[in-house]
C-alpha cells in the first residue's frame, strides 16, 4: 500500500470510529480474518458436546470461523462494543439473595439488544458509503455464525476471560458486541492480541452456582444457568434446579465476580432501561402471567423468544426455591392442572420442595 493510501485509510478509519462514538458505542477496532486458534478451540468445544441443544453452532461448519467463507469478499471485521449495564436501583448481587423476586440477566431487562446494535450498525455502514461509495458489507448481532468474541478480541476491543466472556480492561464485561464484515482494506491497528490480564484469578469458576466453568476458559453450556433457562426447551435436569435458585433468565455470577467489572460504567442507552419492573420483580406476580400478557408485556425483548412455557417452566423452580409460604403454595397450586406437561412437572417439583 503506497504512503498516501495508507494515510488516506488510517484517516477514514479515525472518521469510523468518530462516528461510532456519536452512534453510542464505546469503542471499534479492526482485524483481519484469521482464526485459526479459535476455530482449534471451538473444534474442540464442539467435539466435548458442551454445545448441548445448541445444535446451530456446529451447523455451519467452518463458516463460523473463517468470515470470508460466511460472506465472500470479507477482507475485515470492524467490531463494536456498546455498554448495557443500566443504573439499578437493585444491586444484582442483593437481588440473588431475595428469593421473593426473580433475577434476570441484565442484558435483557430492556428492549432487544439485536435491534438497538444492528440499527447503529446499519447507520454506521451508511455513513461509511457516504465516505468511500458503494461497498461490500454485512451486519451481524449475535445471530449468525460469527465467532464475535474471537474477532473482538483480534481487533483490540478486550481479551477473552476464564469464563469465556470479552473483558475489557477499563470497562469489564458488561457490553454487547456487533460486527461489519467489510471488503474494505483497512488498517489494522493492533499489531498483537491484548494482553490476558485474568492471571491467576479464578473467582468466575468458584463461584459458577452449577459448575460450568469446567476449566479455564472452557464452559459446559449443559451445565451453564443460562443454556438451561434461555436453549434449553425440555425439562431442566433435577440435579441443577436448587442451584438455579431465583435465577429465571440467564445468569450474570461469573460477570458479578471478575473483578475487572468494578471498571464497568452504567450505560445511558434509554433502550437498555429496565422494562416492566423486571430489575427486580416479584415472582408470584410473574407467575401469573397468562400467554396473552406474555407476550405483550415481553413485546420488544430478548425474554419473548423463549415463549411463555419456558418462562414459566423457569419461575416454577424458582418458586420452588422460594420461602414457603401460603401465597408461594397456593400460586403453585394453581398451576397443578395447566395444560403444558412440561409445566406440570416443574411445579409439581416445586410443591415437593415445600412439604
Amino acid at each position: 500500500m503506497s504512503g498516501k493510501k495508507h494515510s488516506d485509510s488510517l484517516a477514514l478509519l479515525r472518521q469510523i470510529k468518530q462516528k461510532a462514538l456519536e452512534l453510542g458505542f464505546q469503542q471499534l477496532g479492526v482485524s483481519d480474518c484469521q482464526l485459526d486458534d479459535a476455530e482449534q478451540h471451538l473444534n474442540h468445544w464442539l467435539e466435548k458436546g458442551y454445545h448441548g441443544e445448541m445444535e446451530y453452532m456446529a451447523r455451519h461448519g467452518s463458516k463460523r470461523s473463517r468470515p470470508a467463507e460466511l460472506e465472500p469478499g470479507t477482507l475485515r471485521v470492524i467490531s463494536v462494543r456498546m455498554d448495557y449495564l443500566p443504573p439499578d436501583g437493585v444491586v444484582a448481587s442483593q437481588l440473588l439473595q431475595q428469593p421473593e423476586r426473580g433475577y434476570i440477566s441484565r442484558y435483557a431487562l430492556g428492549r432487544d439488544y439485536h435491534k438497538v446494535l444492528r440499527k447503529r450498525l446499519q447507520q454506521l455502514a451508511d455513513y461509511i458509503q457516504q465516505q468511500v461509495g458503494e461497498f461490500g458489507y454485512r451486519a451481524f448481532v449475535d445471530s449468525a455464525p460469527v465467532l464475535e468474541k474471537a474477532l473482538a478480541e483480534k481487533a483490540g476491543l478486550g481479551w477473552i476471560g476464564k469464563h469465556s466472556n470479552l473483558i475489557n480492561r477499563r470497562a469489564g464485561s458488561w457490553f454487547f458486541l456487533g460486527e461489519l464484515y467489510t471488503d474494505l482494506p483497512l488498517p489494522i491497528e493492533q499489531e498483537k492480541p491484548v494482553e490476558n490480564h485474568c492471571g491467576r484469578c479464578h473467582a468466575c469458576i468458584d463461584l459458577c452456582p452449577t459448575q460450568a466453568i469446567v476449566a479455564p476458559y472452557q464452559v459446559d453450556g449443559r451445565r451453564c444457568i443460562s443454556y438451561l433457562t434461555i436453549e434449553l426447551h425440555g425439562a431442566i435436569p433435577i440435579e441443577f434446579r436448587k442451584a438455579l435458585g431465583n435465577r429465571i433468565y440467564g445468569c450474570d455470577d461469573c460477570q458479578l465476580a471478575c473483578p475487572w467489572n468494578r471498571f464497568a460504567r452504567y450505560s445511558d442507552e434509554q433502550d437498555f432501561l429496565p422494562r416492566h419492573g423486571l430489575a427486580a420483580p416479584e415472582l408470584i406476580e410473574l407467575f401469573c402471567w397468562d400467554e396473552a400478557t406474555f407476550l405483550n408485556k415481553m413485546a420488544g425483548s430478548p425474554i419473548r423468544r423463549i415463549g411463555h412455557q419456558r418462562w414459566i417452566r423457569n419461575i416454577a423452580i424458582a418458586l420452588g426455591n422460594a420461602q414457603s409460604s401460603d401465597k408461594v403454595i397456593e400460586a403453585l397450586q394453581a398451576r397443578e392442572q395447566d395444560k403444558s406437561e412440561l409445566i406440570r412437572e416443574h411445579v409439581a417439583w416445586a410443591l415437593a420442595q415445600h412439604q
